[in-house]
């Protein structure tokens, strides 16, 4: 650093001295970042506490009476040892307090479901939980430091013998990096310690006090570069409401309503009202207007709301005063091996107290029982009266295990003349065989130190695992394309003549809703088709002939054409579906030849094949003038196809004769069960291949059965057991208990009424569904309770269309026995020959088909008059 001076030119008498501080501060930015980091922000591997944490901890247990101490008064006492203001120890506080795990909490402390904040720390309460006093606190083994001002002293790190920081989590941002240590489950964090301990391997994925569904396949073990997907659990609860039950970590039901009504406000989905009934649990109530898909408002909820979020973790923790970015598996590795180390330092010490108790328990014996104490009477000084009780001890200690000291002698003179006097040899003898006994358990531990661990972390499970199960549900999603539930909250214009296409024309003609994602399809007089992007307004060329919303890698929707081949070319016909392209570039549907133009075009969602009549000029000597054309003799191919030729001649023009029905083979529709949803790409199990009135039967666990029209939308219940084609002809037979007459029975319907959700059993609350079958020809085992003193009856065996007729879906059914059931199952169905039903041939694949397809896309085929 260079000094420079100089003199003050306004003062001769006075003399400056100017410093140049360049280089003053060139560290203090590193300084203060290894202070946030070490410090405030990330914390230690060893604890798993960041420092704030770790001093309220200390705090709670030097203010412990076993009674609640108001948390203002242990903020103040964490102050002693914290260098910072009140309002960071309380916050850091009530988020332990929140957590259920470390602190036994009283009064209001917020509510992590609504996002509500906790009282002012003068009127909540707090002290140390039973598991907290277990798990945290060992003074004997712990290191100690100076407070900050040196006042005090405070733990370097508190000897946690439990992976705390993968059962609370961390968050933290600090200079240049930061943290996230997702929550992981109470339990099963102690099972993968005890598979670690025993040399086995294990896997730990989150889970969440707020519940809620999460997709862990990019889980990454917590690593950075990882993610999760935390979804809200939302199920229907009648046609036009839905409820939301759990929410996705980090949301609460303020900001979750907040998000679903901004989308609503934008027009992104559609909803009547909210009900927030919160209390213990979560309860949102989402009404629906009528007319609106319950299933698709879910998966726009997922969508467009914080119903589904992305939750990025970064496993950062402090080791040797560096960050350290390790997996959550080598996390609970480490901190199963730190417990290890202190349940053997914890035995070490308590081996050397106990052996400390039996050596002075053996002299006071041999002090008493020998009369040592009378060869003191004759000593005058503390020096004889030390070598006197030495020199009487020598002949009784081969037997110790270590040498007398002075100190021990000393403690001898202490003791009272009344125990001397009241000394009980056999007593003492039981006492001195209790503490071997109980050296010999701690030396058995300590050379089964792993076994003990794992008996430890078993108790921990027994006493305190109970009611901390699992909350968050582990599924893989399913992917939501945003295009294909976003409510069409816009309207769409065309200037057909002009060649524009957007929301904005409303003085011209109206295609249809659509939404501000969608894309949007069109088709032009010269044979040329685009797709857009919706907006305002956008040219696409001249005699536009069709426009629709755009659905991508849709093979159902057929388009027919018949096209003139340049300027006196053949006609041609074709019929070609859409199902990718490049937005925004122009597609030429003819051979591109100069003079093409479109002579007839329909848009067909369901791939209708119409019948048209075509008419010739009279030219030459040209017999056939008029004939009919069937678009259903045409193959479907690419849009690039050239066709087949419909006449050399010139075509006059193009009628419409009789409106066609679909072409398409029916749909192969599989069930993926792993997330729950329909499919038509081979995943899962296959249904069967539906035609236009084909319905899906499903049967609940609480005996409702229904038939549905299958959607690729469609969500289905936990509790859903039957899921497949419904034949009319086909029975259901079913067992049920009778919660009434507590006696079972079978019965057997028909379903009748399509898309009513029906009960098939009573519905008060001790009536149950035992099995349910769809089998033509069923068979049933009985297996009946064995009474006391007797043999068990023989199981019965029920054919159930010899049991009982099929009666309808309200009838109760007949008795099935008065005898004590312990068991019914299913046996092998009897041999029945179903009716044969028509084998479709391999359809053409599906991405999207929902209530879009019943949309109008077009107003009709468009016909051309040539002149």
């Amino acid at each position: 650093m260079e000094e420079n001076t100089e003199l003050n030119p306004e003062d001769n008498n006075s003399q400056e001295t100017i410093t140049r501080v360049g280089g003053m501060y060139k560290d203090w930015f590193l300084d203060y970042a290894s202070y946030v980091i070490l410090e405030r922000a990330v914390p230690a591997i060893e604890d798993g506490f960041k420092p704030v944490q770790r001093r309220i901890m200390h705090s709670l247990k030097e203010l412990d009476d076993g009674r609640y101490n108001k948390v203002a008064n242990i903020v103040g006492h964490t102050m002693q040892y914290h260098p910072h203001g009140d309002a960071s120890i309380a916050d850091a506080m009530v988020q332990i307090g929140q957590k259920d795990l470390l602190i036994d909490t009283q009064g209001n402390w917020g509510n992590i479901l609504t996002g509500d904040s906790a009282a002012a720390s003068r009127y909540i309460e707090a002290r140390i939980s039973k598991f907290g006093m277990e798990v945290v606190y060992s003074p004997k083994i712990t290191d100690w430091q100076l407070s900050y001002d040196g006042r005090k002293k405070e733990p370097i790190n508190l000897p946690v013998k439990f992976p705390l920081l993968l059962a609370q989590g961390a968050e933290g941002i600090a200079v240049g990096l930061s943290t996230k240590v997702l929550p992981h489950n109470f339990v099963e964090l102690i099972e993968g310690s005890i598979k670690h301990l025993k040399g086995k391997k294990f896997t730990l994925y989150p889970d969440f006090p707020t519940a809620g569904i999460m997709d862990v396949s990019n889980y990454n073990d917590g690593l950075r570069g990882g993610k999760i997907r935390v979804r809200a659990k939302i199920s229907q609860y009648d046609k036009n409401t839905l409820v939301i039950s759990e929410i996705p970590y980090g949301t609460n039901t303020s900001s979750l309503i907040d998000s679903i009504l901004k989308a609503n406000d934008k027009g992104k989905i559609k909803i009547k009202k909210i009900e927030d009934n919160t209390a213990a649990d979560v309860e949102i109530l989402v009404h629906l207007p009528p007319g609106i898909s319950p299933d698709k408002t879910i998966d726009a909820l997922y969508a467009f709301t914080a119903c589904e979020s992305s939750i990025s973790p970064l496993a950062c923790v402090i080791e040797d005063n560096k960050p350290l970015f390790i997996g959550v598996t080598e996390m609970l590795r480490r901190s199963t091996d730190k417990t290890l180390q202190l349940l053997k330092q914890e035995l070490e010490i308590q081996l050397h107290e106990l052996e400390e108790q039996w050596h002075f328990a053996s002299l006071e014996r041999i002090f008493i029982e020998k009369r040592i104490y009378r060869d003191i009477e004759e000593e005058e000084t503390w020096e004889g009266v030390i070598k006197a009780i030495d020199k009487g001890l020598q002949p009784h200690i081969k037997h110790l295990k270590r040498a007398i000291t002075e100190e021990d002698i000393v403690r001898l003179t202490e003791i009272r003349i009344k125990r001397i006097s009241k000394f009980d040899i056999d007593k003492a003898q039981q006492k001195i065989d209790a503490l071997e006994a109980d050296i010999a358990q701690v030396k058995h531990h300590l050379e089964h130190l792993v076994d003990f661990a794992i008996d430890y972390f078993t108790k921990l499970k027994t006493t305190y695992g109970k009611g901390r199960e699992r909350k968050t549900e582990i599924r893989i999603f399913d992917d939501i394309e945003a295009s294909k539930v976003v409510i069409r909250n816009t309207k769409l214009y065309v200037n057909r003549k002009e060649g524009f296409i957007g929301t904005s024309l409303k003085k011209d003609e109206y295609v249809g809703d659509c939404s501000d994602i969608d894309d949007i399809i069109v088709f032009t007089a010269t044979g040329k088709m685009m797709v857009t992007k919706v907006d305002t307004k956008t040219f696409i060329g001249k005699d536009i002939i069709h426009a629709a919303v755009f659905k991508k890698k849709d093979k159902r929707t057929i388009y027919n054409l018949i096209y003139k081949d340049g300027k006196g070319g053949a006609t041609y016909v074709k019929r070609f579906f859409v199902a990718s392209i490049t937005r925004d570039k122009e597609y030429d549907l003819t051979n591109g030849k100069p003079g093409s133009f479109v002579h007839y075009f329909s848009a067909n969602p369901n791939g209708e094949a119409e019948v048209v009549t075509v008419f010739l000029r009279q030219v030459g000597s040209i017999k056939k003038l008029k004939w009919d054309l069937d678009f259903s003799g045409i193959n479907i191919k690419g849009r690039t196809s050239k066709g087949n030729i419909v006449s050399k001649y010139a075509v006059k023009r193009i009628e419409l004769k009789e409106k066609g029905v679909s072409t398409l083979k029916p749909r192969k529709i599989w069930f993926d069960d792993t997330v729950q949803r329909l499919n038509v790409d081979g995943r899962g199990e296959l249904l069967g291949a539906f035609k236009g009135e084909d319905r899906l039967l499903i049967i609940n666990q609480d005996g409702v059965a229904k038939t549905v029209v299958p959607e690729l939308t469609m969500h289905f219940e936990s509790n859903m057991i039957v899921l497949e084609k419904w034949n009319p002809e086909k029975p259901v037979s079913a067992i049920y208990y009778n919660g009434e007459k507590e006696l079972y029975y079978i019965k057997r319907f028909l379903i009748e009424t399509e898309g009513k959700e029906e009960s098939f059993i009573p519905e008060d609350s001790n009536s149950r569904l035992e099995i349910v079958s769809t089998d033509w020809r069923p068979l049933a085992d009985i297996e009946f309770t064995k009474e006391r003193g007797k043999d068990r009856k023989p199981n019965l065996e029920v054919d159930v269309e010899e049991f009982i007729s099929i009666k309808g879906i309200n009838a109760i059914g007949n008795q099935l026995t008065k005898e004590k059931v312990n068991q019914i199952s299913l046996l092998e169905p009897l041999p029945f020959e179903e009716p044969e039903e028509e084998n479709p041939i391999d359809m053409d694949a599906l991405d999207n088909e929902s209530e879009d397809s019943k949309a109008k896309d077009d107003d009709g085929p468009t016909l051309f008059d040539v002149e």
